[in-house]
């Protein structure tokens, strides 16, 4: 199809561990280079990957954004000329925030997003976001949310995304199973696959979701375990490619994927993806 774009992702599902930010980005950036190396143009990093999802010394460690933690990954980004999108703990003056940042290989931070559907278990912590955007990039428009962001249960998020233009949805998770889940029997990822697969084929995007791995060591689900199985979907709403599934699977997978620009908005969109089986707003 011609005005089509051609672009590598880097789903890097880092190794997290409640508390340990210098170790944590240390192999944060290991991971980046390594992607960059192998030739991705995107780079998605984990949910809360500076200091754990859910992690109790959450309030006492945050920075804000931008601030010193933040400007790593911009240096990283720029050091490497890469789009880099990762979450964050963020401290802004009495509240906390599960956030996700978009840099660009300049190094400007384009997006923050703060999650919107956080978990019941999380309240304590995170404060809840009240925004959406997208950059616009030699790539698209990209988007960015967090994990539940992308249940099905909210979706609305996803379509506000698709109808601002979002030609990539990146979407940093932290995905946990019981510490006896046994993937061979119940293997993971079903509801993420649909929820995604209904987003990316109604608005021709991209949805790809990167989960870290490692033990919950505190917290609500402690003694659960994060599993990677890093999941992206293309407009045709089959999983193009999927990350290891496991507590030990770091990895970076690199995902090639064709952008489509967009064509549509408005209520001409609206129309269209109402054809494609859609009756909502």
């Amino acid at each position: 199809m011609s005005n089509t774009i051609e672009v590598t992702i880097g789903m890097c599902q880092s190794l997290v561990e409640f508390g340990n930010i210098e170790g944590n980005l240390k192999r944060g950036e290991a991971l980046a280079r390594k992607a960059a190396s192998a030739g991705c143009n995107i780079i998605v990093l984990p949910e809360c990957m500076d200091i754990g999802w859910t992690c109790p010394g959450a309030k006492d460690l945050a920075e804000p954004i931008p601030g010193k933690i933040s400007e790593q990954f911009c240096d990283w980004a720029r050091e490497l000329g890469i789009y880099l999108a990762t979450g964050l703990t963020e401290r802004a003056g009495d509240a906390f925030y599960n956030a996700a940042i978009l840099v660009s290989p300049d190094g400007d931070i384009l997006l923050k997003h703060r999650k919107i559907n956080e978990l019941n278990i999380a309240h304590d912590i995170y404060s809840p976001g009240d925004s959406l955007g997208v950059a616009v990039t030699q790539y698209g428009k990209i988007s960015i949310d967090i994990c539940a962001d992308n249940f099905p249960s909210s979706q609305a998020i996803g379509h506000v995304l698709g109808r601002m233009g979002a030609r990539l949805i990146l979407s940093p998770s932290a995905w946990a199973v019981p510490a006896d889940h046994d993937n061979k029997k119940h293997p993971y990822g079903k509801m993420w696959k649909q929820s995604y697969a209904k987003l990316a084929k109604l608005y021709d995007l991209h949805v790809i979701g990167v989960s870290n791995v490692g033990w919950i060591t505190g917290g609500p689900w402690k003694g659960q375990k994060c599993i990677g199985n890093s999941i992206a979907v293309g407009p045709s709403g089959k999983v193009i490619a999927q990350g290891p599934h496991g507590v030990d699977a770091e990895a970076m997978v690199p995902v090639n994927v064709t952008i489509t620009p967009q064509d549509a908005w408005g209520t001409v969109l609206v129309n269209r993806i109402r054809k494609k089986g859609y009756h909502g707003g």
